[in-house]
């Protein structure tokens, strides 16, 4: 499965997410960048929200989430969720 970050792709993660954990978009949107946990996310996630948005992950795409360092860097944006997932596609 060959994944490519492309805006309609960013914009469908975005979605998938906040779906994930049943949270609405913040206003002014929820930035690419934009942490979504930790004290600056808008999101106010926990780590129940970071195992939905992992088990959302893997039914989606099939890619497994480990509870793991490079799982919580994944996690920490949407750009990244991105770009582990566009890595993943190719390995």
């Amino acid at each position: 499965m060959s994944i490519t970050v492309t805006p309609e792709f960013i914009a469908s993660l975005k979605a998938m997410v906040l779906e994930a954990v049943e949270k609405g978009e913040p206003p002014g949107g929820l930035g690419d960048d934009e942490p979504l946990f930790g004290p600056e996310s808008r999101l106010d996630l926990d780590s129940l929200d970071a195992l939905q948005v992992s088990m959302t992950i893997q039914q989606r795409f099939g890619v497994r989430m480990p509870d793991s360092k490079e799982t919580r860097r994944a996690l920490s944006s949407i750009a990244h969720l991105a770009a582990h997932l566009a890595q993943a596609g190719k390995a």
